[in-house]
């Protein structure tokens, strides 16, 4: 066993040297996935089983800032789609189809750029502003895979145009970042009213405080019912956005079954973080999901996590105390959002819960 441990760790350290991702492995026509690649999958491997297609619940978001019946309907849809998926659709967000359109485009740009320009951003340092690599959890994780991610800090701190962020995607990453943040806290103010407090409470306790614009790039895949293009995870963050291309294979994890998300032009797809669950004393419930790796591809998508991160603060958080009764009492221990995900990345992507190292 130990040789065998050895050998991986050789193999990814030989993979991470490459600065060139899975892409790399890709560019130089590989025809099979290298066993670092490969999960063991409990049962059929996900491509081969039968995965039932839903319509996640789609929440038109014009009017409720101007009509109050609107809001009222809003916050009731809002309720129910977390209640029952954790997940859901929003279209009439604010955001143009253009500037989503065009965050596509700049994620691809960047990722099929040269070479040489890239590896200038490759780092495994989460302190950067810019960080560029192939599996956060590389050596962490059970076993690898088929992405390529780049992660921009926008907030709490932005990051400065012209020394942090790549030609071929710094505008579009500033304006998309700057929708995001304006569409999340609107969320959160939907998401405070559900919970009985007042509109501003998340965004008055520093929940959309921090933003990291996560960049997903998944090459087609030889052998795709070998790998995974992410593994059964549930976010660590309070809330993501979501913007996926055309391709597809995001799936969620509902009443023990793996349910397709397909793509729905101009849609956003939000979902709640651990963080939130832990602050709401789960009145919230974070959901696992994953996605599949494709013989198609690129699939392109952009994930906007709230979160500050890997970054140092002061800021605790723990259940909610309106939230909290003595029929209910708190049921996590106070943590940092930084140790948080310092010990989200140190466990990696192993299909268990980080919630549960914080449980009382």
């Amino acid at each position: 066993m130990v040789s065998t441990n050895n050998e991986r760790l050789a193999q990814l350290k030989a993979f991470d040297e490459t600065k060139t991702g899975v892409k790399g492995l890709v560019d130089a026509g590989i025809s099979t996935v290298p066993p670092i690649f490969i999960h063991q999958h409990n049962g059929p491997p996900p491509s081969k089983t039968l995965n039932t297609t839903i319509s996640l619940p789609t929440i038109d978001l014009s009017g409720i800032d101007t009509n109050l019946t609107r809001r009222t309907e809003t916050i009731k849809s809002v309720q129910e789609a977390i209640d029952t998926w954790g997940f859901f659709q929003v279209v009439n967000h604010g955001i143009p189809q253009s500037v989503l359109d065009d965050m596509l485009k700049g994620v691809k740009r960047f990722f099929e750029d040269d070479d040489e320009i890239k590896k200038g951003y490759y780092t495994r340092d989460y302190t950067k502003k810019m960080i560029y690599n192939s599996n956060f959890d590389l050596y962490s994780g059970p076993a690898t895979c088929w992405r390529d991610t780049f992660l921009c800090v926008f907030a709490p701190s932005p990051p400065n145009l012209d020394h942090d962020l790549p030609t071929s995607c710094r505008e579009i990453l500033m304006e998309y970042s700057n929708q995001v943040m304006k569409l999340g806290k609107t969320l959160f103010e939907l998401f405070s009213e559900i919970l009985g407090l007042k509109p501003s409470y998340l965004n008055d306790i520093h929940c959309s405080e921090g933003l990291q614009v996560l960049g997903h790039y998944y090459p087609a895949c030889p052998q795709p019912e070998l790998t995974m293009g992410s593994p059964q995870h549930a976010d660590y963050d309070f809330l993501t956005i979501l913007l996926q291309d055309h391709i597809g294979g995001l799936q969620i994890r509902h009443d023990g079954q793996w349910f397709d998300v397909p793509p729905t032009p101009g849609a956003l797809v939000i979902n709640v973080g651990d963080l939130l669950q832990l602050i709401t004393n789960d009145k919230f419930k974070s959901v696992d999901h994953r996605v599949l790796a494709n013989s198609i591809g690129p699939r392109i998508s952009v994930a906007s996590f709230f979160t500050t991160g890997y970054h140092p603060t002061t800021r605790v958080y723990g259940p909610i105390k309106e939230l909290v009764s003595e029929s209910d009492p708190p049921r996590y221990r106070k943590t940092s959002v930084e140790e948080y995900a310092n010990f989200f990345k140190s466990k990696g992507l192993d299909g268990t819960s980080a919630l549960q190292h914080f449980r009382l």
